[in-house]
């Protein structure tokens, strides 16, 4: 039961996620360019939960060293993809974080001896290949690599060893480790802020601020202690399949609030991942190894 709820749960949490654009399309706006919406966002949030970190210290006081690495993986996996995203080719970075899967397979399996069976490698090639399609690889332009690319790929490897810590540290409280993946993702933009001569002066206008704060206080702290709730219950390759939805919510929410028309290959890639999340979400794990919870 438990597991079939944290399915829910994460499948709405990437649904919240896959609507994020709203709120940052909105305060882009308003004159908020998307680095320093994202130092305002997770600064709010390692706010809001720092108290529970201070309150839980003696769940992680033996565990520093982990907890050092969720704040540097959740760093890089927030800060790396909004700075890609806010300076690189939307499409192209959406398909190099896409592969998140294949990420989250691998390190299940290296690292938490997670099982690969038949049903989950057709799940992941189904993901895949639903956001190849979605994302239109084919007519992509893959002239060399950059710098861009590289954070973009970051990106995803980030987010899959988040998930991957999160599963393994069952002993620490989430509010712990999110308060620090917040913490270490506000150092992180800052330190790209601070590298970056391109992003624009703060808007004068202190509602767009404001929301920001609430964006990050109220929506970002919502889905991301769901998502990491629910990534504790699961396999790493099942959860990141399953995260994979908010590339479906982002198309259809976007092309329906905008007017767009929906392309062949939106709706069959869409099918393709839906397919897959309802693949991984149906499943029993029952017959899951336990996780090995850190010392």
């Amino acid at each position: 039961m438990k597991s079939k709820l944290a399915v829910i749960v994460l499948a709405i949490s990437s649904m919240g996620w896959g609507l994020t654009w709203l709120p940052i399309k909105y305060l882009n706006e308003m004159g908020l360019d998307s680095l320093h919406l994202t130092l305002i966002a997770f600064a709010s949030g390692a706010l809001l939960f720092s108290p529970w970190l201070f309150k839980q210290y003696g769940y992680w006081k033996s565990s520093i060293g982990v907890m050092l690495m969720v704040a540097l993986a959740g760093g890089i996996a927030n800060a790396a993809f909004q700075t890609a995203i806010a300076h690189g080719e939307v499409i192209r970075v959406m398909i190099l974080f896409y592969m998140l899967p294949v990420w989250s397979v691998l390190g299940g399996r290296i690292f938490l001896k997670e099982k690969i069976d038949r049903m989950r490698m057709i799940a992941v090639v189904l993901s895949l290949a639903g956001a190849a399609i979605i994302l239109d690889v084919k007519n992509t332009s893959w002239h060399g690599i950059s710098y861009i690319d590289v954070l973009a790929i970051l990106s995803g490897m980030g987010l899959a060893a988040t998930n991957i810590l999160f599963r393994f540290t069952q002993n620490i409280p989430v509010l712990s480790k999110v308060a620090v993946m917040f913490m270490g993702c506000t150092v992180l933009i800052g330190i790209s802020l601070s590298l970056t001569s391109e992003t624009k002066n703060l808007p004068e206008s202190q509602m767009a601020i404001s929301l920001a704060v609430l964006y990050g206080a109220v929506w970002l702290a919502t889905i991301t202690t769901g998502t990491q709730w629910a990534v504790t219950q699961m396999e790493a390759g099942r959860s990141a399949i399953i995260i994979v939805m908010e590339l479906v919510v982002a198309v259809v929410s976007s092309a329906i609030i905008l007017s767009a028309d929906l392309g062949a290959n939106e709706i069959i890639g869409g099918f393709m991942v839906l397919g897959a999340a309802l693949i991984e979400g149906s499943r029993d794990e029952s017959g899951q190894q336990e996780v090995k919870v850190a010392a």
